[in-house]
């Protein structure tokens, strides 16, 4: 029995199909940082709903990875709220055409 393995790339949103397969990507890495971020402090669904001033039901949903409704700019303030630095940086790309948003977690 021979069984095909197809090998995706870095992004399985891409991979699926998804139209805004690299914005999917970024939140779920901050969904992601969020979620490690709330488990680094020891906090509660209920506790970490407090200190980020939404409901219990969004950290629940956001921690899980279901950031539907989501914006990237919110989640970016989540995690500020969360006791980190969140540093915005805009440059003129080397190369023609579009450029590219990435992420760094230091």
């Amino acid at each position: 029995m021979t069984v095909e393995i197809e090998v995706g790339s870095t992004n399985v949103y891409a991979d699926l199909g998804y139209t805004d397969a690299a914005g999917m990507q970024r939140k779920a890495t901050l969904a992601a940082e969020i979620a490690r971020a709330i488990k680094a402090r020891r906090l509660t669904q209920e506790a970490a709903a407090a200190l980020l001033d939404i409901d219990q039901a969004k950290v629940s949903k956001i921690t899980r990875g279901q950031f539907r409704g989501v914006s990237e700019a919110k989640m970016l303030e989540l995690i500020a709220r969360l006791g980190h630095d969140v540093t915005i940086t805009v440059g003129k790309t080397k190369r023609q055409g579009s450029g590219k948003i990435k992420l760094a977690f230091a």
